[in-house]
């Protein structure tokens, strides 16, 4: 049974949707591809339902610098070759970046990078399936259904230093 519920965070309110039990989506206000409300079951409040509750928590940590990794148990909806790509994602460290490309050769075909970026872009579980952990090939930021402002600010959360670098002389 779906339920959902709705929170406040630094990127603007997320939806939190859970599918008996677990985690089956986070969605930012203006995310691309983002299903209709409606699809997304009761909505209760956080509290209310222990992976929703959890999902709230655990993001708040994030967002304050407190939590590198989540312990939510995930149940996303895709194709096999999506839930690769997810699972990839999910083993991007903390910080880290990986391209499109070398996600592709990861999962045994570097010519599959435009595949990998039609997943990525699919993926329905923002920020704890951390998309926004993968650049273009030549490290620019591209792709991210939450708009490339955001993808900057999680990026520059989990990594100051990468946009905020002064000069030494």
């Amino acid at each position: 049974m779906l339920r959902h519920s709705i929170f406040d965070s630094p990127l603007g309110l997320l939806t939190a949707v859970a599918n008996d039990g677990v985690l089956a989506a986070v969605y930012m206000a203006e995310h691309v591809r983002r299903p209709a409300l409606a699809t997304f079951g009761e909505r209760v409040a956080g509290s209310a339902w222990p992976v929703l509750a959890a999902t709230e928590a655990q993001l708040g940590e994030y967002f304050g610098s407190d939590r590198r990794t989540f312990s939510i148990p995930l149940a996303p909806q895709g194709s096999e070759f999506q839930h690769r790509v997810w699972a990839a994602l999910s083993e991007i460290p903390f910080g880290e970046l990986r391209s499109y490309g070398e996600l592709a050769a990861l999962l045994g075909d570097k010519s599959m990078a435009q595949a990998v970026g039609s997943a990525n872009g699919r993926n329905p579980i923002s920020i704890i399936v951390p998309c926004h952990r993968v650049v273009g090939a030549n490290g620019s930021l591209v792709g991210y259904a939450g708009g490339l402002e955001r993808k900057q600010f999680l990026l520059e959360l989990e990594n100051p230093l990468r946009f905020h670098t002064e000069a030494l002389f």
